[in-house]
């Protein structure tokens, strides 16, 4: 199995033309960072978890020929911002996207994209196919994946665990129930926002201990604003066997 960052970032992380901040003004391509996304090979599919509003760019950047499917961990619209954007898979392989989200994450999908979801025979609407699901056990084009509830704040959002991989994202709570279903992760991704405290993320400190807890052979940190600082520098301040994630990382599991 190999997976690809597709961004690391979130919207106040991605870089802005006449910023004077170290991030934007950094040279080094590890703090360009666009908006959070995975791409999962596996059994000859390919899965994204998360549609961001940078998803063309990120598609076209890694060359990605084909997604089987997307899974979305929640609603908000730095997760789902790229949706119109699979037309050009559409167009491709002539049949709808499967989608794989809560019943939560479709109620705000189809206010945001109404034209897709009103019935029109519109040439060039995107083309989709929603499944549901709920925090247990389901498979998405053959691949089984295990979803994990984790709040962030007070909204519930998903993390996925497939084979011995873990993906999770904008949470600042995990209950002791969900964390047994990661406990055995090989690989773990969390989100760590910043240094400071945050409202409805994991803050470094924060996410570090979660790892601790769950103890992988390996983690990575994602879903990282600019406020987190120089990728190069903090580095140099995570414990063993953690790293800051960056776009285009490609890593492999067997």
């Amino acid at each position: 199995m190999e997976v690809v960052f597709l961004g690391t970032g979130t919207s106040s992380g991605v870089p802005l033309v006449g910023c004077a901040c170290p991030v934007c003004r950094s040279a080094n391509a590890k703090d360009k960072r666009l908006r959070s996304s995975i791409l999962i090979h596996n059994k000859g599919k390919t899965l994204v978890i998360d549609c961001s509003p940078d998803f063309r760019q990120q598609m076209l950047r890694e060359q990605v020929p084909q997604v089987d499917a997307i899974l979305f961990t929640h609603a908000h619209k730095d997760h789902t911002g790229g949706l119109d954007d699979i037309r050009g898979f559409n167009f491709v392989t002539k049949k709808a996207m499967p989608l794989y989200m809560s019943s939560e994450s479709l109620a705000t999908i189809k206010i945001h994209y109404e034209y897709i979801f009103n019935g029109s025979d519109y040439p060039g609407i995107p083309k989709v196919d929603i499944s549901l699901i709920e925090n247990k056990p389901f498979n998405a084009q053959g691949i089984d994946v295990l979803p994990i509830e984790v709040l962030h704040y007070q909204m519930r959002v998903f993390a996925f665990r497939i084979n011995d991989f873990t993906y999770i994202t904008d949470a600042n709570f995990i209950s002791q129930q969900e964390k047994e279903k990661i406990k055995g992760s090989k690989v773990v991704v969390l989100n760590a926002l910043r240094k400071e405290t945050h409202l409805s993320h994991y803050n470094l400190k924060q996410a570090l201990e979660i790892i601790k807890e769950l103890k992988p052979e390996k983690a990575y940190l994602t879903h990282l604003s600019h406020q987190m600082g120089l990728h190069e520098e903090v580095s140099k301040e995570l414990p063993d066997g953690v790293e800051l994630a960056y776009d285009g990382l490609k890593i492999h599991l067997e």
